[in-house]
């Protein structure tokens, strides 16, 4: 029976279409469903809804049942609904009465929300430290091949010299704004909406504060018709975080792409690391890479699948939200791959030496030509002039010497400065406060 049933049998065919893939999805939020019993029971104990004794038993039994999520050994059943209704059936199982009340003052609404406020912390935490992980061996690999020069393109035609310190970093910083967006996530997640109920509140004399407290979170989602208007909204910003950090990703792989090319040849990976082809034997293909942009730029199309699917639904709560799960969890999911593969990746890269000698590529020093004519007196737009009529009479000569010192550029990266922008990004997130929580918990 579900726990919301009464006593007519819903239609079988109606139960299958409307539980959906919600048993398989649940699995991944069935530890934090738990947590969320703990600090609600926790509550229910100061206000009289439990006594003492019925608090210790079922807390020891949600903890049981915590430690056989972690250890694997947790199923959701044909016959049950969800998540919620299969750890409330196993409490009720094993201490009879007194787990039929661990409901009082809250609905399926607000405990999936918490279930799902709890998930999200957990996943940004793994995108967060991939994220930091791939950044650290972009700013290693930045300083490490600062000094190899690399063409630089516009329009893809070449434009002036570049470097691998460059290319690297600026992916590095690249993931350090992404951050900022996913800390903006972060805070919006980081808020409690347990005790919302329905949508609505409860007549109970709910002690909302306290299961903020105890579940680590930084805030509530007071208002509880508001609580309930985050569903959705939640789900759609952390997708524009993820979105940002898949960009980045994309943009990345694109120039992997085609840096590997034979026609470029600027860098390599171990044949190990690449694929064949059933009918040309010289083959290797960057597969790695060309997988990381079409996920990531599937994922970049998540917060408009989001967006269209909570477009114009009013306050309260709907069936349609249940579907959103569908959308964002295989997302996550992918994108962590993205970043670890990613990561090992380019510890297995190889740069190629004195790129730049080779003759197609003089022109790329044609503003350094012109700058040093500037230096030495002549106005920009008449050495400007000089160089491109030089360039059209194949008269010109490249000096191959460059002199870049401003912040940012081939002789100034400024890795530690972007470096520091990113630890202070990452400082700001307080994982620390909700893991202590979390500990404090299940312990």
């Amino acid at each position: 029976m579900k726990i919301w049933q009464k006593n007519i049998d819903v239609n079988q065919f109606v139960e299958s279409f409307t539980v959906g893939k919600d048993r398989e999805l649940d699995l991944q939020m069935a530890k934090f469903d738990v947590l969320g019993s703990l600090a609600h029971t926790e509550m229910l104990e100061t206000i009289n809804l439990l006594t003492a004794d019925e608090l210790k038993t079922i807390q020891q039994e949600l903890k049981n049942i915590y430690a056989e999520i972690e250890a694997g050994n947790f199923t959701i059943e044909d016959s049950v609904e969800d998540v919620h209704s299969q750890v409330e059936w196993l409490l009720t199982q094993r201490i009879g009465e007194a787990g039929k009340k661990i409901h009082s003052g809250r609905s399926r609404n607000d405990q999936v929300l918490v279930d799902l406020k709890l998930f999200f912390r957990a996943c940004i935490e793994d995108m967060v430290n991939q994220t930091s992980t791939l950044f650290n061996q972009l700013i290693e690999l930045s300083n490490t091949h600062k000094d190899k020069l690399v063409p630089g393109y516009t329009h893809l035609q070449i434009a002036m010299p570049s470097s691998f310190g460059l290319w690297f970093g600026a992916y590095a910083e690249s993931l350090a704004d992404d951050m900022e967006l996913m800390l903006a996530a972060w805070k919006i997640t980081n808020k409690n909406p347990l005790g919302s109920a329905a949508g609505y509140g409860s007549s109970f004399p709910l002690n909302r504060t306290l299961t903020t407290e105890l579940l680590g979170f930084e805030s509530l989602n007071y208002n509880v018709v508001y609580a309930q208007m985050g569903r959705g909204k939640t789900e759609r910003i952390l997708a524009q975080a993820m979105s940002a950090v898949a960009a980045t990703l994309a943009k990345m792989a694109m120039d992997v792409c085609l840096f590997i090319n034979q026609n470029f040849g600027f860098i390599s990976f171990p044949a190990e690391l690449t694929t064949g082809s059933s009918i040309m034997p010289h083959k290797k293909n960057p597969d790695v890479f060309e997988l990381i942009r079409s996920r990531c730029n599937k994922i970049q199309a998540l917060p408009n699948e989001i967006a269209m699917m909570i477009t114009n639904l009013p306050s309260g709560y709907h069936r349609d939200l249940q579907l959103l799960k569908e959308n964002l969890f295989p997302a996550i999911t992918s994108l962590n791959e993205c970043l670890e593969i990613a990561t090992f990746m380019f510890q297995n890269i190889t740069i190629k030496d004195d790129i730049l000698k080779d003759k197609k590529y003089d022109y790329l020093f044609s503003v350094e030509v012109v700058n040093d004519l500037a230096l030495q007196g002549v106005p920009f737009r008449e050495a400007y002039k000089i160089v491109g009529e030089q360039i059209e009479n194949g008269t010109f000569a490249p000096s191959g010497q460059i002199h870049h010192t401003h912040e940012g550029s081939i002789g100034n990266l400024c890795n530690e400065q972007i470096a520091a922008a990113m630890q202070d990004v990452l400082s700001q997130f307080g994982f620390g406060k909700v893991n202590k929580a979390i500990e404090d918990l299940v312990k």
